[in-house]
Parts: structure tokens; sequence; C-alpha cells
């Protein structure tokens, strides 16, 4: 197994008190596979990403409790140096804006070669041959000429295509996307999509796709987990969870797609996500949920074990007491 993520905490300090962005979350990938993370803003898939790759700002956060292991190291268990070595190296991620993410004083192809100059302690000039190498393989076009350019002088497209010659720079194992696609219209999402896919077949690297659009995970991933409030509500095979998803959260979110909801007919879910200091007590869903019932209010459901795929959901509908 490539990540093993184990009940995963990440808290915050806030003014009233300690949230809990990340509360219990594991999940396994493989070499080669793609996991989407779907779940609505401020369900705590970023927080996931960030306590993966150890950049949770110490100032304002710390990972609480669980493991995670890449490639059997124990990467809570690392220091700082040890980290960094592994930190966009072997695991990459894409973040979600690129104007924010790349350094607005330094030209691009500078970013990229820095990867380069770090992790494979190449000179400056063999670095920039590389940048410009890694920004035609993501189909940057003269990249001979846009090596020299600054952010702020390209496309929102070019800047993630950027993000993503940075990330597959030094070919690692895993790459996290968090949102790789949000600030962009329809047909460079496309693109987009098309390249992490193509350059994640060609090179073998597992993708942990995170994103609120249920149609990116339809055509890009394996399996799927569903978040909401911090927690993991459900998870399956990506095939299995679109053909019959089983929490009524999950079928919220896929009737709220065109084209992916059982109904024909775009429904929203009813109400809006509460702050985390404001959850109902038993299940978190409940005060939204079409089929809440007597023991919903009370007690917060464990993950269920479901059907012969073992498809995991925290619902009591499949709970055997309540079933």
């Amino acid at each position: 197994m490539l990540l093993r993520v184990e009940s995963l905490v990440t808290v915050f300090n806030t003014d009233q008190g300690l949230l809990r962005a990340v509360d219990g979350v594991s999940f396994a990938m493989r070499t080669g596979s793609t996991l989407g993370l779907v779940g609505e803003s401020g369900c705590g898939k970023s927080a996931t990403a960030l306590s993966i790759m150890r950049l949770i700002p110490p100032i304002s956060g710390r990972i609480a409790g669980g493991r995670i292991w890449f490639d059997g190291i124990d990467v809570l268990g690392l220091n700082e140096a040890d980290m960094r070595r592994i930190r966009g190296n072997r695991i990459s991620m894409i973040f979600q804006e690129p104007m924010t993410s790349l350094n607005p004083v330094y030209p691009v192809g500078d970013q990229i070669g820095e990867m380069f100059r770090v992790h494979r302690k190449m000179k400056r000039a063999d670095a920039l041959e590389s940048a410009v190498e890694a920004m035609r393989s993501v189909g940057i076009p003269d990249p001979e000429q846009r090596v020299r350019e600054y952010p702020h002088q390209m496309s929102g497209g070019m800047r993630q295509r950027v993000m993503i010659a940075m990330a597959m720079a030094c070919e690692p194992e895993l790459i996290i996307a968090d949102e790789p696609t949000t600030a962009l219209d329809t047909t460079i999402q496309a693109q987009i999509l098309s390249l992490m896919n193509e350059l994640k077949t060609r090179k073998s690297t597992a993708l942990l796709l995170i994103t609120h659009d249920l149609g990116v995970v339809s055509e890009m991933a394996d399996e799927v987990i569903v978040m909401y409030a911090g927690r993991v509500f459900e998870s399956a095979r990506v095939e299995s969870l679109f053909d019959d998803p089983l929490h009524p959260y999950t079928v919220g979110l896929l009737n709220s797609v065109p084209g992916l909801g059982r109904t024909g007919k775009l429904e929203a879910i009813p109400g809006t996500v509460p702050g985390y200091f404001e959850l109902p007590n038993g299940c978190k869903f409940s005060d939204r949920c079409p089929d809440v019932f007597e023991p919903c209010p009370k007690a917060e459901p464990v993950l269920y074990t479901h059907g012969e795929n073992h498809r995991l959901v925290r619902c009591y509908k499949y709970d055997p007491e309540w079933s």
C-alpha cells in the first residue's frame, strides 16, 4: 500500500475553542490509483491534504491524532529535514489557486527549476533546461520563451500547467491535487484533467483528487470518499457509489449535479453546512437529512460495512439493529 491514513485528527485553535477540522479520517491508496475526496466547502478535504503533506501551520493548528504511512514510512514520525526530502520529491501537491501559490517575483522557470536544484542537486543552468522539458511535457507552447515569464504574464490555464509541471518535476509516487480546475473555464478544465490523467498513466503516479465536483470524480477516480463535517460519510468504488449511493448526503450531492442524480431533476440539499460549533448532536447531517429517524439525533453512527463489496457508510439505515 502506497499511502495509508488511519484515524487522522487535525485540529485548529479558534476564539470559540478547538476545532476538529479532520475527525477520524481513514483511507488507503495503491500505486497508480486515483482516489476522489469530495464534499461541500469546509468539510475537511483540504485540511486532510495539508495534514498528509505536514503543512498545517503550527501557530494555528496541529495533527492531534492518528497515523499517516507513506510507502512504509511513518510520516508523522519524521523530523522536518526528512519530511522536506519527501515533500515535492516523492509526494507533490497542486494547490487550488496558482496565482497565490506561485511566487510573483520569480520567473516560472526558476520556480520549476528549484525542484530540480533541491531534490536532484542540479546546477542552475541544468535545472532551467529540465524546467523547459517539464513545461513541454505539460503542453505549454514555446517553453524556451515561457520559462522566462512571470506568473502574471500567463493565463490561468497556463499557470495551472506550470503548477502541474512543478508537481511532476521529480516524478513523485503521489500527487495531491486540491481543486485543480476550480478557477478555470470548462474547456481548460477538460484539458487540465486530460493532461493529469495522461501523466498519471504514463508515470504510474497515484492521484489524490480533492474536489467538490462529482462530475470530475466520475471521470477520473477509481474510488471515492464522501466527507461531511470532517468525517468520512461514505467510501466506495466510484461505479458503485454513482450507481447506488447509500448515504442520504451522497444522494443529495448526486441529485444536485446535472446528469448524475437518479431522479432526473436537480434537487438542492436542504439547509446549509452548520458551523463546527453548531453541529447537531448525533448524526452531523441529521438537521438536513430527509431520512432522519429515531436514533439519528441521539448518538453519532459509526461507519458500517455494507454489501458484498464491503462499502463503508455512516448511517443508521445500515445498522443491523435498525435496518
